[in-house]
């Protein structure tokens, strides 16, 4: 069975990005992290923060949409990081062991308010704004993705 890659796609949360006042360098690293993982992104984009604005981009982005979107941004405790409640808004059932594994990668992986869930065949995965925050959350489900992945799409599994 030849090995396909998955699609994934990127969505920064950011006031500062959309503004031009800050640069992308939280998307750009989950992008190169995919990459180098087997993933092929097929889409990158930016939305403001707040909750409807990340669902209406979230939903917009699952439509007919087979992989994995990872979110970056708007999990903290600034009053408009609201990314978790926009993704809430979207997913049809949540992943809270993914979710669980994320934040334990590190002491600061536990100010993440951050969800995973489901919306169609699409797994979405909320991580930090900062570079380093979302490449180290986003690596620590890395090896369960594939076979969760396969499993959303109906496809041939190995139960071990």
């Amino acid at each position: 069975m030849s090995k396909e890659p998955f699609s994934a796609k990127v969505l920064t949360v950011s006031d500062g990005v959309i503004a031009g006042t800050r640069v992308d360098a939280s998307g750009a690293a989950l992008a190169e992290l995919l990459a180098a993982n087997d993933f092929v992104v097929v889409e990158q984009t930016v939305v403001a923060d707040g909750s409807d604005n990340v669902a209406a981009e979230l939903t917009r982005l699952a439509k007919g949409f087979s992989g994995l979107i990872v979110t970056t941004g708007g999990t903290g405790f600034a009053p408009r990081d609201q990314t978790p409640e926009g993704t809430r808004q979207v997913i049809e059932r949540e992943a809270p062991g993914l979710a669980e594994a994320m934040r334990l990668v590190s002491p600061l992986g536990r100010l993440s308010r951050g969800i995973v869930g489901v919306r169609g065949q699409a797994i979405i995965c909320n991580t930090p704004g900062s570079p380093k925050g979302c490449v180290e959350q986003l690596s620590a489900i890395f090896d369960v993705l594939p076979h969760a992945l396969r499993l959303l799409a109906d496809q041939p599994t190995a139960h071990e």
